[in-house]
């Protein structure tokens, strides 16, 4: 099934996608039930918002073992990890404002995974069972602050200005995280192309690992890592990431005011 997020008649809520175009809302959060009421709307009809409000954002940086060949570094023993704020999570149509003071923006499409459930010491082989389901996302990034920033062993800003993390357009469940086809497209064009079978950490791995030292929270994103074509982006650029089973998010890039 495919859930969304959406506004209508000055109200949030959270609803199922339906055949013949139309949103069946939910009675409430999908992190507690998936029980649908009697109100519905066309699908064009709502405006679809981040399919999950202000989350915990956890990045995974070096997990396609192509793009790792491909920059000849070292394949990481360990997910090489990191956070971006919540205040970096926008929907779809939604704008990616480049900041005033940024040197070299990049796109990264990458698959994201939505946690369902309190997650604590989850075996890998039982991980999946806790993931509510898969969305897209674009990891923005400002790159000249986030190398300054890896120099000195760190990494929070140069991922964390607001509007850096898209997420959308829907939370897909049911799908097989390991087989599933990532596009990227800027301005029409296909920059990054990959299947997340090619992923060095697989979606059940990386819950595992970071329930061992962590709680994951219903509703925490982890995003699985970019594949090569990485490429900056620019006032006036439109960025669509595409997955197979998910749908398109597509997010036009305008200047800071």
């Amino acid at each position: 099934m495919k859930l969304v997020r959406y506004a209508v008649d000055g109200t949030v809520a959270y609803g199922m996608l339906e055949e013949g175009g139309i949103v069946r809302r939910l009675t409430g959060s999908p992190f507690e039930s998936l029980a649908t009421s009697a109100t519905s709307h066309p699908t064009a009809a709502v405006r679809l918002l981040a399919p999950v409000h202000a989350p915990r954002v956890i990045g995974v940086g070096l997990n396609y073992v192509s793009h790792i060949k491909e920059t000849n570094q070292v394949p990481p023993t360990l997910p090489m990890l990191f956070m971006k704020h919540p205040s970096t999570v926008i929907g779809p149509e939604q704008a990616i404002v480049c900041p005033r003071n940024a040197q070299k923006v990049d796109y990264e499409g990458e698959l994201a995974v939505v946690i369902g459930r309190r997650t604590r010491r989850v075996p890998e082989e039982k991980a999946l069972a806790c993931v509510l389901g898969y969305t897209c996302a674009n990891d923005v990034s400002e790159r000249v602050t986030q190398l300054a920033e890896m120099k000195m062993g760190c990494l929070l800003v140069g991922k964390s200005y607001d509007t850096f993390c898209p997420l959308g357009p829907v939370i897909a469940t049911g799908l097989d995280p390991a087989s599933l086809d990532l596009t990227t497209r800027l301005n029409g064009q296909v920059r990054q192309r990959i299947n997340t079978s090619d992923l060095l950490f697989s979606v059940a791995k990386l819950v595992s690992y970071l329930s061992q030292a962590m709680t994951l929270w219903p509703g925490d994103v982890i995003l699985t890592g970019t594949p090569s074509g990485v490429g900056p982006i620019r006032p006036g650029d439109v960025v669509e990431v595409e997955i197979s089973g998910i749908g398109v998010l597509r997010n036009p890039v305008v200047a800071e005011g």
